[in-house]
C-alpha cells in the first residue's frame, strides 16, 4: 500500500480546477439564456442572504449536493439531470470546483464552474438578487 502526502485545500481545488472547465463570468452570462442551463449556488444560506444572488439559481448547499445530484438517492430533486449543463458557483470558486469535479465522476459531463464565484460575477458588473433563507 503506497502512503500518500496530505494535500491542503488549496491544492485539492488547484487539482480540481485541472480536470473541470472554469467558466468567466461573461461565460456564464452567456450561457444563461438557455433553456438547458441550470445554475446552482452551493453556498449555505447565510451566504447568499448576505451577499444576494445570481437570479434564477437554485440553491443546493454543498453539504447536499451529491445526495440532490444522485438519481438514485432518496434525496434527489429532480432539477438535477446528469444530461443537463450544469453550471456551480460558490463565493469565491473554491468549493464549486470541487463539487464539479465530484459532479463530473458521478456523470455529470457537462458540468462547469464559475470561476472566481460571486465575488467575480459581482466585480464583472453582473447582477444579483436578493435571496431569503430556505
Amino acid at each position: 500500500m503506497t502512503e500518500s502526502q496530505p494535500k491542503a485545500a488549496a491544492e485539492m481545488v488547484a487539482d480540481a480546477k485541472g480536470r473541470i472547465e472554469n467558466l468567466t463570468p461573461e461565460q456564464v452570462a452567456s450561457e444563461l439564456d438557455r433553456e438547458d442551463v441550470i445554475l446552482i449556488d452551493i453556498r449555505e444560506d447565510d451566504e447568499r442572504v448576505q451577499n444576494g444572488a445570481i437570479p434564477n439559481s437554485v440553491p443546493a448547499p454543498r453539504g447536499m449536493l451529491e445526495f440532490w445530484a444522485d438519481p438514485t438517492s432518496a434525496y434527489h430533486r429532480e432539477e438535477f439531470d446528469p444530461a443537463r449543463r450544469t453550471i456551480l458557483y460558490c463565493a469565491s470558486g473554491g468549493r464549486s470546483a470541487l463539487a464539479t469535479d465530484t459532479l463530473q465522476r458521478m456523470g455529470y459531463e457537462n458540468a462547469a464552474h464559475l470561476d472566481g464565484g460571486i465575488k467575480a460575477w459581482k466585480e464583472g458588473g453582473h447582477s444579483v438578487e436578493e435571496a431569503r433563507s430556505s
